[in-house]
Formats: C-alpha cells, sequence, structure tokens
C-alpha cells in the first residue's frame, strides 16, 4: 500500500501530580524554547496506552503480547496447558530451549537470584532443582500466537527437544513462529532483540515526550502521618516526608504510519480476515487508547485522573508532522489565569500554517474533537466530531477505504 501516516495531537491539563518520576522522584523535566518544562516520557505514556489496550477491552487478550524476562515460564505455562503429563520442571526446560533456539537469546537461571529470593513455594523449588526458573537477559516481547506455537513445538519434540531442534527443518519452524503473526502491540511499538537482529520490529507508532506549553517550576509537599494508635499524651507524627509534583497543560503528540503497521501484522491475525481488518482494529485501538490513556505514577497521592480537552487527529501521505513548534514561546497564562485557552489559539494558529507551507490539502483528512469554549479557536481546523467513540470509527474507516485503494 502507499505511504499513510497518523498524527494524534492533544491538549490536556492535569492537576498538581508526579505523572512520571526521575531518579531523584522529581517530576521529569525538559528545557524547550529556553524555559523549563514539564516532561513526561515517550515510554511512561506508551506503557499507559498499552494497559489500555486491556484495560478498556479494545483487543483481545489473542491480539496482544507479553514482554518479560520471564520468558520460560509463560512459554512452560502454557506447556503444561498442552499436555498435563508434562511437570513444570520439565516444561520450564523445553521452554528454555525452545525460546533459545527461536530467538538465539541464552534464557538461564539468573546467577544471583535463587528461587527462594523469589519467594516459590517448597515444591516449587523442588520442581525447579532449588533454583530460579530460566530467564532472558532482558524483556522480551512476543504475541500470544508466537508463545502458543512455541509451546505446541516443545510439546511435539518434548521426548527428545534437543534433538528434534538440531533438525533444520524444525530449527526453522522455531524461528518462523516468532517471527510472524504479531501482535498489535509489538506492530505498533516495535521489538528488538538484542542477540538477533533479525527477529527486530520496526515500530510502526511514534510517540513524543509530552511537555507542557508552558514555563512550569517544580514544587515540594511536606505531609505528615498520624499513628492511629498514638494517645493525647504522645505528640507528633508518625512519619514525616515530603513529595515534589508539578501541574501543566501539556502538549502531546503520536505518529503512526499505517503502511509500517500492515506490513508488521503481515496477513491479518486471524486466518478467516484480510489484513484491512487488523490493520483497521489495531488503528481504531490506539487512537482511542492514546487519547484515554493516563500514566500513573503517584496517582493515589494526586488523583491527577482528567483527559485531553482537544484532540486533533490528521491521515496524510506525506510524512509525520509535530505541532510542538507552535509552543517553542511558551504560553503565559491568559488574564483569567489558564493556559488553555492561549495554547488553543496558538494550534489553531499554527496548523494552517505549516499546512499551507508543507501539506497536501487533496490527501489529508483532520478531525477535531474538543470540549469547553477555551477551545472554540480549533474547531475550523478539521472536522468536528462529538466524542471520542464517533472520531475513533471516522478514523477507523478511512484507513479502511485508504487501504481499498490500489497502490
Amino acid at each position: 500500500m502507499n505511504r499513510l501516516f497518523l498524527d494524534v495531537h492533544a491538549l490536556q491539563t492535569v492537576p498538581p501530580s508526579n505523572l512520571n518520576r526521575d531518579d531523584t522522584g522529581a517530576p521529569k523535566s525538559a528545557v524547550y524554547g529556553g524555559v523549563p518544562r514539564a516532561r513526561v516520557s515517550s515510554q511512561a505514556w506508551k506503557r499507559a496506552t498499552r494497559a489500555c489496550f486491556t484495560d478498556e477491552h479494545l483487543l483481545d487478550p489473542s491480539e496482544l503480547g507479553v514482554r518479560t524476562k520471564k520468558v520460560a515460564e509463560v512459554v512452560a505455562a502454557r506447556i503444561t496447558a498442552l499436555d498435563e503429563s508434562i511437570d513444570e520442571a520439565d516444561a520450564l526446560r523445553l521452554a528454555a530451549v525452545v525460546v533459545e533456539t527461536a530467538t538465539g537469546s541464552k534464557i538461564e537461571a539468573p546467577k544471583r537470584k535463587t528461587s527462594k529470593a523469589k519467594g516459590k513455594s517448597e515444591d516449587a523449588d523442588e520442581a525447579a532443582g532449588g533454583e530460579a526458573a530460566p530467564q532472558s537477559k532482558y524483556l522480551m516481547f512476543l504475541s500470544a500466537r508466537q508463545i502458543d506455537g512455541l509451546a505446541a513445538l516443545a510439546v511435539e519434540g518434548a521426548a527428545d527437544i534437543a534433538g528434534f531442534l538440531k533438525e533444520k527443518d524444525n530449527k526453522a519452524r522455531a524461528k518462523q513462529v516468532a517471527d510472524t503473526r504479531h501482535s498489535v502491540d509489538i506492530a505498533l511499538f516495535g521489538r528488538m532483540v538484542a542477540d538477533s537482529a533479525d527477529f527486530n520490529v520496526d515500530a510502526a507508532a511514534q510517540v513524543a515526550h509530552a511537555i507542557s506549553v508552558h514555563r512550569v517550576d517544580i514544587e515540594s509537599d511536606y505531609y505528615t502521618a498520624v499513628d492511629d494508635e498514638n494517645t493525647d499524651a504522645e505528640s507528633g507524627a508518625g512519619m514525616i516526608g515530603t513529595v515534589d509534583f508539578n501541574s501543566a497543560t501539556l502538549y502531546r503528540y503520536a505518529a503512526v504510519g499505517v503502511h509500517q503497521l500492515a506490513a508488521n501484522l503481515g496477513e491479518g491475525l486471524r486466518e478467516d480476515e484480510p489484513v484491512i481488518t487488523p490493520v483497521r482494529r489495531a488503528v481504531e485501538a490506539f487512537v482511542h487508547a492514546f487519547v484515554a490513556s493516563l500514566p500513573k505514577g503517584k496517582i493515589n497521592t494526586f488523583g491527577h485522573h482528567t483527559l485531553p480537552d482537544t484532540v486533533v487527529v490528521k491521515l496524510r501521505t506525506t510524512r509525520p508532522i509535530s505541532f510542538v513548534a507552535a509552543f517553542e514561546e511558551p504560553v503565559t497564562a491568559d488574564m483569567n489565569g489558564g493556559h488553555l485557552r492561549e495554547a488553543s489559539a496558538r494550534l489553531a494558529d499554527y496548523i494552517p500554517e505549516i499546512e499551507r507551507a508543507y501539506g497536501d490539502d487533496a490527501s489529508t483528512q483532520t478531525w477535531v474533537l474538543r470540549i469547553g469554549s477555551a477551545t472554540d479557536k480549533l474547531s475550523g481546523v478539521g472536522a468536528e466530531v462529538p466524542s471520542l467513540p464517533a472520531l475513533v470509527e471516522a478514523v477507523g474507516q478511512s484507513v479502511a477505504e485508504r487501504m481499498e485503494k490500489p497502490a
């Protein structure tokens, strides 16, 4: 198919919060336009987006993957489900061998971690020979289909798994299982296998670090906790501490290469559907999840449950375009003290200008979802939709129609 890009832009205001901490526990920050800004890393928002796929039932579990060092345990669980005669220890051994063969990654018990340290039961200790279960050296991302396929191969060759996988055809089958039928989250966010570059998957989605449209300074909250069992004669707090926080109106941006997504998904996640169907489903899930998701750092402390005030989505054939430069000069609060109205006006002025200079009106579609009078100036930048479900439906339908057209 022809190149097709999806751009998602959002303005979202968050109250005092600490969505994404640095190594000192303070909210992450960045300097942009010469002033400090609040920042939420792309990794934090990608994690929140992936969680939203499951939390809001946007995708079936069979369409998703698992990213873990404990890949042998995950595959072993599928092995024992397929063949109950295989005990836990043998299942772990089979899983380690088949994953190692398929991916080229070393799967072995961590040298400094015993099964006791992992909190396993005595029965599990005995089954594992008193050692921790074998693990990958780094996080490994496998789809549900790939895990099922590797487990089936392990069961097939259980009598002599080493000899079974030494056969050229069986080894090739193992590698093929690990590198086909990618899940939606692997297709979107990619996969890196350090020991075997052949199994890398180029991400179809790119997520920017969210930054505030205005200057932000970090504040600290001094708090105390009362000991419920203290008597009137016992003064003072049971605990004292501080937590850093900030508040901001954030500009968020993500891009999806729909053509790359289609290539990553291949011929479809299910036998009975054309590739258009899973691509549309993946695009719709991503738009919904990216817009509705929220990193949960310190959420019990701050309860920062907000949603974007504005979402602008563009479908284009040229190249992804972020509108962050609209805020290179930091927004200052309006006479009522807020940043959203001015940020919306900046965006409403900037979008037509960048599209005039670099866009392609004939092949670009734009949708706007917004709330409140502060975002009124954005009403003219695209087709307004009344709700997130309506936005998701409109984008998905347009992607499907574009993919049906001959290249």
